[in-house]
């Protein structure tokens, strides 16, 4: 039985786990979760009722979480790209640093995202202000700990990137990443390079009006 993706290609959190459904060529459907596809929200909700996304069905299986059902597609799924190294050293970096991606990078851009949605200016005043104080000290801190990596723990393109990606990608958008970050910068733009990354970008442009505080002309 095939696989099947509800989720929004918008979505950075959906966007994560396209990218490693990519970069292994996975047979997967998609379902778009909008207000143009009441069905596929009525089904979403009924495996998910915490409302969110992205949700992958595996047969009788509902797989959450970003990180877990990545880890599943590793496990039952696998393909040629290894995205979590069987080293358990290995292994324990990479999942720290998609842990920080999603909590310490997109979870603080989303203040900012979430101030605005309310319409209210002081909110969006508050959430932005916040927003840039957390990115700022996460974006000094990637700095310095992606020195001399191509990825984001070495050579090898993981789990940990799949987060980078989006995460980086949406952060950018609310708070510019500073010039004399020009590690960081990079990582970025090799990120937005990747074809599976770039291919999820790609498929999310139609939707770019949605971005609260209006989406940059760029990337």
């Amino acid at each position: 039985m095939p696989l099947t993706l509800y989720g929004h290609p918008f979505s950075s959190y959906t966007q994560k786990v396209l990218i490693a459904l990519y970069e292994n060529a996975t047979p997967f459907g998609f379902h778009c979760i909008s207000p143009d596809h009441p069905e596929n929200t009525a089904d979403w909700l009924a495996r998910w009722p915490l409302r969110k996304f992205p949700v992958l069905v595996d047969g009788d299986k509902d797989v959450v979480e970003t990180s877990i059902i990545i880890e599943h597609l590793q496990q039952v799924h696998p393909g040629p790209a290894r995205l979590l190294p069987t080293d358990p050293a290995e292994a324990l970096e990479v999942r720290f640093m998609d842990r920080f991606f999603d909590l310490h990078v997109m979870d603080a851009a989303q203040h900012a995202v979430d101030g605005a949605i309310t319409g209210d200016a002081s909110k969006r005043r508050d959430g932005l202000v916040k927003s840039v104080a957390k990115l700022e000290r996460s974006y000094a801190w990637l700095e310095a700990r992606l020195a001399g990596k191509t990825w984001a723990t070495g050579d090898q393109f993981t789990m940990a990137d799949c987060a980078a990606a989006p995460s980086l990608f949406y952060a950018d958008w609310v708070h510019r990443i500073p010039d004399d970050h020009q590690g960081l910068r990079a990582y970025r733009s090799r990120l937005l390079a990747r074809p599976s990354f770039a291919r999820a970008v790609d498929e999310a442009r139609p939707y770019r009006e949605l971005f609260p505080l209006g989406a940059p002309d760029r990337d």
